[in-house]
């Protein structure tokens, strides 16, 4: 049990923030998965830029001692971590009432930070980098500390302006204004290429703050876990006929560190077995330990073996390769072994710096490849996704279904020049996710993901919430209209059994998919529970960006909006600029989440309830605007499900006036061109 000297001691060290005298020297702890060794991109004017801007966090006498150690960091990783700075007290995120904080938002920004950087939440937490390999929290440890000192201090009436995980300071604002603004890698355009981002993060001036790490809104694994059983669960429904169980059907896919080692729970989840390799054999344990994998296989001959006893078992099961998944697409199509559903989840917006791994080169001499001949490397990556997408074509020829999961896995194949092209040469062959499945079924229905977490830390609250969860949605399902039946009976089922799926890694944290109205009557039914005691502290509101209004990405979240627009991000900016005045505790817009630097715009939010009716008020109107926002771009897009929500928006809410399209006969068209 912590005792009050450690709580006060704990307090005392997050108030001061950047240390009165500079702690002693440090080494990355090897216990942990660490950042791979980014690109040496800097000239050397470059490099003593790094340095002075590294050092301006610390006051002069300490520069003698910290240049050299700061030189000596760029050198071996490619960034300045600032190890040195990182704190004693352990890593996780405490009950809200831990933290020392002038308000309620505050506090509960710390223990979100907190929860992202938690080594059993976050990728690589020395430094600071939460999921998919690049996604960071904060650029270095003394981001983390100032930013933590200046959420102690924050009031009703400042805002904590964040740039890229640089805190610019408190700004006077108002009591209605956002707690916090966050930015994240907003570059001008014409420097949003890879390897800008490898410049200027080295540079210590941006960063890629993901879609949700960068916000401090990651629940760990279980966001992804809730999306791809979704996912999983359509994509059998659209290549099985009516009723056909899932038992003994294979998914295959790749990765298991950051958010895709959600993958074989979701399978397990969905009912299906699922095959997933993972090149890194620490990520693999830890999954295995964290019981979201049942079994790993470092042979490829007993994962063959197992395979098979599973399909003749109809089993539901999930089966770690410890290897490379080309290995694994080319040898099932060799045994001819059939694969269901196909798909790739590692971080191939990332290619070149540890977001995939290419068969032909363990993992030790990749990474050491990546960082000694990055143009070698860049090479075995594309020669890699050759081989990977030739194998899937021998399978996708035999009726497997395969699927981009948004991770830049289609994009990346056709620049390496993979056969992955549409006859059309301009169309990919096979189809985001998003295009087939969450785009016309949830997203366009307004259906994304939503997010809270009980920031008492007591699971006996999430317990609670999800009674509560579960009771609005089995009522919206009483009168829902056919086209979201299934998305809500899906969700019902989900949170009826999340408990027993043992699903919170970190704070005690929740998801589930809801429209407009469901999101508003659960948020409502949790702050009239904090005023009524049900709850014993505040509720925060989240979601990913992944979601109907939040992002523009052409390749992913977009996808399915075909009338020109998807590579555009007006949406995405109105979503964020519009939560901000409309009641949000905090907002983010992001460069890069998902898909990669320079592919994507997201933005999300936070929003604390407190029981009290100014919260009740602010839910309200912030979730309204956060869907509607989407559904209207999608509507205007023609998207037919769009259309049809949002006139039942409007048929609900007379103060909802948007414009609606109006649609051209095909054949006028055809005459003229």
């Amino acid at each position: 049990m912590t005792t009050d000297f450690q709580t006060n001691t704990f307090k005392q060290l997050i108030q001061q923030g950047i240390p009165p005298e500079l702690p002693p020297a440090r080494v990355p702890d090897a216990d942990y998965s660490h950042a791979p060794v980014r690109k040496d991109i800097l000239s050397a004017g470059d490099k003593k830029l790094a340095l002075r801007n590294a050092l301006r966090y610390f006051p002069p006498a300490w520069h003698k001692t910290l240049a050299p150690e700061f030189s000596d960091e760029l050198k071996a990783y490619g960034r300045i971590y600032m190890y040195r700075f990182k704190p004693d007290y352990p890593m996780y995120a405490r009950p809200i009432s831990a933290y020392p904080a002038r308000t309620r938002e505050g506090a509960a920004l710390m223990l979100m930070i907190q929860n992202n950087l938690d080594p059993q939440v976050a990728q690589h937490p020395e430094e600071l980098i939460t999921y998919g390999g690049n996604g960071a929290v904060f650029q270095n440890w003394a981001q983390y500390l100032l930013t933590m000192k200046y959420l102690s201090e924050l009031s009703e009436t400042q805002t904590l302006h964040m740039y890229s995980g640089h805190p610019m300071g408190l700004f006077p604002s108002t009591k209605e204004a956002p707690r916090v603004v966050v930015t994240n890698g907003m570059m001008i355009p014409n420097y949003s290429q890879p390897d800008d981002w490898e410049r200027f993060n080295a540079l210590g001036v941006t960063q890629y703050g993901q879609m949700t790490a960068g916000s401090y809104m990651y629940i760990g694994p279980q966001g992804i876990v809730h999306g791809t059983a979704i996912t999983v669960l359509n994509a059998f429904r659209r290549v099985l006929p009516r009723d056909t169980s899932i038992a003994g059907r294979i998914f295959l896919t790749a990765g298991l560190g950051g958010m895709s080692g959600a993958q074989p729970k979701a399978g397990n989840i969905a009912g299906c077995i699922t095959i997933c390799a993972e090149v890194n054999p620490m990520a693999a344990r830890k999954r295995f330990e964290q019981g979201w994998v049942d079994a790993l296989f470092t042979d490829m001959e007993a994962l063959v073996e197992r395979t098979r006893m599973a399909m003749e078992g109809k089993e539901t099961i999930s089966l770690a390769y410890v290897g490379n998944v080309v290995e694994v697409w080319e040898r099932f199509a060799d045994e001819e072994i059939h694969v269901d559903l196909g798909s790739d989840q590692t971080s191939l917006h990332n290619p070149w710096s540890g977001g995939y791994y290419p068969a032909g080169l363990t993992f030790e001499q990749a990474n050491e490849m990546m960082a000694d001949n990055p143009e070698g490397f860049r090479e075995k990556v594309q020669e890699s996704l050759r081989r990977q997408v030739n194998a899937i074509n021998r399978h996708t020829a035999k009726g497997t279904y395969f699927f981009d999961y948004g991770n830049a896995f289609l994009l990346e194949a056709s620049r390496a020049g993979a056969e992955v092209m549409a006859e059309d040469g301009v169309n990919f062959r096979y189809p985001s996710y998003v295009q087939d499945i969450l785009g016309p079924l949830c997203f366009d229905y307004g259906f994304g993901p939503f997010r809270w977490v009980c920031a008492s830390g007591k699971p006996e609250d999430l317990k609670t919430t999800d009674r509560i969860a579960l009771k609005v949605m089995k009522a919206q399902l009483e009168k829902a209209p056919e086209g979201i039946r299934q998305q809500l009976q899906d969700n019902i089922l989900w949170i009826s059994e999340a408990e027993e799926n043992k699903l919170v890694v970190g704070s005690q944290a929740r998801i589930l998919y809801a429209d407009s109205e469901g999101r508003i009557a659960i948020a409502s039914a949790f702050n009239k529970a904090i005023k009524a005691g049900m709850l014993s502290g505040p509720v925060i509101l989240g979601r990913d960006h992944h979601d109907v209004s939040g992002t523009d990405s052409p390749f992913r979240e977009t996808s399915n909006i075909t009338d020109g627009s998807r590579f555009t991000a007006d949406m995405a900016i109105h979503n964020v600029i519009g939560d901000s005045f409309r009641g949000a505790t905090w907002v983010s817009i992001h460069n890069g989440g998902g898909v990669g630097w320079g592919e994507v715009i997201n933005g999300g939010f936070g929003l604390v309830l407190d029981g009290s009716r100014e919260a009740g008020q602010r839910l309200k109107n912030m979730l309204f605007y956060d869907v509607n926002n989407g559904i209207a771009r999608r509507s205007w897009a023609r998207n037919p499900h769009a259309m049809q929500a949002l006139q039942r928006e409007m048929d609900r809410t007379p103060e909802l006036k948007v414009t609606l399209p109006n649609l051209v006969d095909d054949t006028l068209l055809n005459k003229l061109f």
